[in-house]
């Protein structure tokens, strides 16, 4: 049985917590797909407090906190992107991206969207295929004088067996 973990809307002043993991999230865990250039050009998309925050609230963003601890959040754009998933390397593999896809993708879903989208970066392509998640496009996204390669994913979402 997968652990059931609690989530939550994003609020202003998880700002800093978020900035902290979503760059440790990259820092960590994309270190075999980019090159630490490649990375600082990513983290630093996060790097002004009042943009992030902006961004995030702009957005149905969830997040899990463990104990106190911030251990993953997910965002859900024009009810049809899954713009970010970001989890703390602490907690990677322990469901908790699992869980906020799941719930991104529910609410997705009760808001008419026949499917989802997201632009995965190569280190989590695996997990949304795993997902149902069809690469459909190869892209290569500039940021800073850096470019990094992702792949737009879908999924059709619907019912599935077994649900009410």
């Amino acid at each position: 049985m997968k652990p059931d973990y609690p989530l939550r809307p994003f609020l202003i002043p998880d700002t800093a917590g978020l900035q902290d993991l979503f760059a440790q999230s990259i820092e960590e865990l994309t270190a075999e797909d980019y090159n630490e250039d490649q990375r600082l050009a990513w983290v630093s998309t996060a790097a002004d407090a009042e943009a992030f925050a902006e961004r995030l609230a702009g957005m149905v963003t969830l997040l899990v906190q463990v104990d106190g601890e911030y251990a993953g959040f997910a965002c859900l754009k024009d009810n049809k992107t899954l713009e970010m998933l970001y989890v703390h390397p602490y907690y990677a593999g322990q469901g908790i991206g699992t869980a906020l896809t799941d719930a991104v993708e529910r609410i997705a879903a009760g808001r008419g969207a026949t499917e989802i989208t997201v632009e995965a970066s190569d280190t989590a392509v695996p997990f949304f295929e795993a997902r149902g998640y069809e690469g459909t496009q190869r892209n290569m996204m500039p940021l800073d004088d850096q470019w990094l390669p992702n792949t737009t994913m879908k999924k059709p979402l619907g019912k599935k067996q077994g649900d009410a």
